[in-house]
């Protein structure tokens, strides 16, 4: 078992997109045992391998009983029905924003050993599987926001006394923004 140190906002990882995974093999299997470990430590709902400093395209999720793995997942959107709720991330911890979201998804990628992977999720599950493949693109879900809920976002990450260091620049999504 082995829980790994999760970056916080701030850390440049956080922001570079991954790679995609071209060998699946004892070290990613590995890899996800670790993010699993983390997640549960962290009581998270989702974790994504840039949040423990690995640039490749894998993450891990829990939600409403429903876990498992994504190596590099690619998402599709079977129509166009919005949420907009409170979204958490393990790398900014304590803090919650209300977040524009798709209501359902489709996430299609592979498992550790390389076997085609689908997971269909709605609602909490949905917004966990964008949340996580966003890790992977190198988008936060700050990024997400609007104007106002950003500005309040950053007021928030300011002041958490985890965060130590000027504010980074905040980039504007290169996904389109729900509910817009």
């Amino acid at each position: 078992m082995s829980v790994v140190p999760v970056r916080t906002f701030g850390d440049p990882v956080l922001t570079t997109p991954a790679d995609p995974v071209t060998t699946f093999d004892a070290e990613l299997r590995r890899l996800v045992r670790d993010l699993f470990d983390t997640l549960e430590s962290e009581r998270g709902s989702g974790l994504a391998a840039v949040q423990i400093g690995v640039g490749q395209r894998v993450f891990v999720f829990h939600v409403d009983g429903v876990h498992g793995h994504l190596v590099n997942p690619v998402l599709d959107f079977p129509d166009d029905e919005e949420q907009d709720g409170p979204e958490g991330c393990l790398s900014m911890p304590g803090l919650y924003f209300d977040t524009v979201r798709r209501q359902h998804v489709v996430a299609r990628g592979h498992c550790d050993r390389g076997d085609p992977v689908q997971v269909v999720g709605s609602g909490e599950l949905a917004r966990c599987l964008q949340h996580e493949t966003d890790h992977l693109d190198g988008v936060l879900f700050i990024d997400r926001m609007d104007t106002p809920r950003r500005r309040a976002a950053m007021r928030a990450v300011r002041a958490a006394p985890w965060f130590g260091g000027p504010a980074p620049l905040v980039k504007v999504s290169p996904h389109p923004l729900y509910g817009k």
